[in-house]
């Protein structure tokens, strides 16, 4: 473990202004020194990681690159016009604060993200109290259990997503009516955003008000012009990956022991997940939560190629909801670990019409029956009040852990923090 001393700051500071929707509000650069002294593994010691403070709009094409570490102070908003570039191997820590001192990475409609890691040198988002530095992959002091310590990162696109009342576009959840930065939604099926690959985020959810946390990764009417993929969360407070609408595709996701919901769609989300990990933490609830449209849009989901690992600890940990009319397809999936008292659910009479009109659909579920559990039909739960379903669950199979035909590919998220440090054996 190095030791990580800071030192005096930089008596130069930068300060860009510019067009900040309607907040003027500057971003700000300072630069500070971070000296690392210890050996390297080379006999070598005393290098240097300068810290880059940032706070406010980026309104013009900007890169960050992995010789600094980037701190995130607030909210920090990438601006319609301008596209942020982060290097392969770069470290974004995120100040701790919660309300309106919260500190999140905001895409904006119109902006991109160029985030392309590699998997032995991924983009690492995680807090300013992890002691992980420049060159390294994991610091030595947070572990899957330290959640909340700053927010997370949002991005919002042009794509249709079905909201309340028919509304074009709406406020992403956790960003005040008034910054406009915040919206989202459109009927651009094919916006870009950027691309993200390679990219772990750990440590976040801050509370930014009561009951309101941060997912790790909010996608709020992204397109599918946009490339996301090789995305690993780990302790958020909130969800681990949320999907507002919006029609993008992802694939190679992993979510450890977040607080709430690994993977959650809502609001007509009508693009394909492929090739996704979940492993429920001690407080974690559901590894999918599947709302449909709030509007009359529509939309219909793919989720698919799925390894979801429960957990026995506590009250929560459930396989999966469907909620609000969902509407799409869930298949190949692989679920162990779960306690007998945890169930895939129809939660209410839309979403049981929707499943008997063969607007909801499952394939292939291989499961590992909790102890006492003997009959995997028994899994899948119709809770509606007034509509009966028949064959929930007949596409389920029970099997013995490790005999899965379904489910992820694992080794294609062997490069994750999680990966490492869970010992999930990837």
């Amino acid at each position: 473990m190095k030791k990580i001393i800071l030192s005096a700051l930089i008596a130069s500071s930068l300060v860009f202004t510019g067009c900040f929707k309607d907040d003027d509000t500057p971003i700000v650069i300072e630069t500070t020194t971070v000296n690392n002294y210890g050996d390297d593994g080379n006999g070598n010691g005393g290098e240097t990681c300068p810290v880059v403070a940032v706070t406010g709009a980026i309104t013009e094409d900007t890169t960050w690159t992995s010789d600094n570490i980037y701190q995130l102070n607030q909210k920090v908003v990438v601006d319609n016009g301008a596209t942020l570039t982060i290097e392969a191997g770069t470290i974004v820590k995120g100040s701790p604060g919660t309300g309106s001192l919260a500190s999140a990475l905001i895409i904006a409609r119109g902006a991109k993200i160029n985030a392309v890691g590699t998997a032995t040198s991924p983009i690492i988002f995680t807090s300013t109290g992890d002691n992980i530095t420049c060159g390294q992959t994991a610091g030595t002091n947070l572990d899957e259990n330290d959640r909340g310590q700053w927010g997370g990162l949002i991005v919002l696109g042009y794509a249709p997503s079905s909201f309340s009342g028919d509304l074009l576009e709406n406020q992403i959840e956790g960003i005040p009516a008034d910054d406009t930065f915040g919206l989202y939604g459109g009927s651009d099926a094919t916006d870009n955003s950027g691309v993200m690959s390679y990219i772990s985020i750990r440590h976040g959810g801050a509370l930014i008000g009561e009951n309101n946390e941060i997912n790790g990764l909010t996608l709020g009417g992204v397109g599918n012009g946009t490339v996301i993929n090789n995305i690993e969360v780990v302790a958020n407070v909130d969800d681990g990956i949320e999907f507002f609408g919006g029609t993008v595709n992802a694939s190679n996701l992993l979510v450890w022991a977040q607080g709430d919901d690994a993977l959650d769609i809502d609001q007509a989300y009508s693009g394909t997940i492929d090739n996704a990990v979940v492993v429920l933490g001690g407080i974690s609830d559901h590894a999918f939560e599947i709302d449909g449209p709030e509007g009359t849009g529509t939309g219909s989901f793919t989720l698919q190629n799925v390894t979801i690992v429960g957990n026995t600890v506590t009250e929560n940990g459930e396989y999966a909801d469907y909620r609000s009319g969902a509407t799409g397809t869930t298949s190949n999936i692989y679920a162990y670990g779960f306690k007998d008292s945890s169930d895939v659910e129809l939660d209410n009479d839309g979403v049981a019409t929707n499943y008997n009109n063969g607007d909801l659909t499952f394939g292939a579920w291989e499961i590992v029956l909790p102890t006492g559990v003997t009959d995997v039909a028994s899994v899948f739960a119709n809770k509606a009040e007034t509509v009966t379903v028949t064959g929930f669950g007949s596409t389920a199979t029970a099997i013995t852990q490790g005999a899965n035909t379904v489910g992820a590919t694992t080794s294609d998220l062997a490069w994750t923090y999680a990966n490492a440090f869970g010992g999930f054996g990837f």
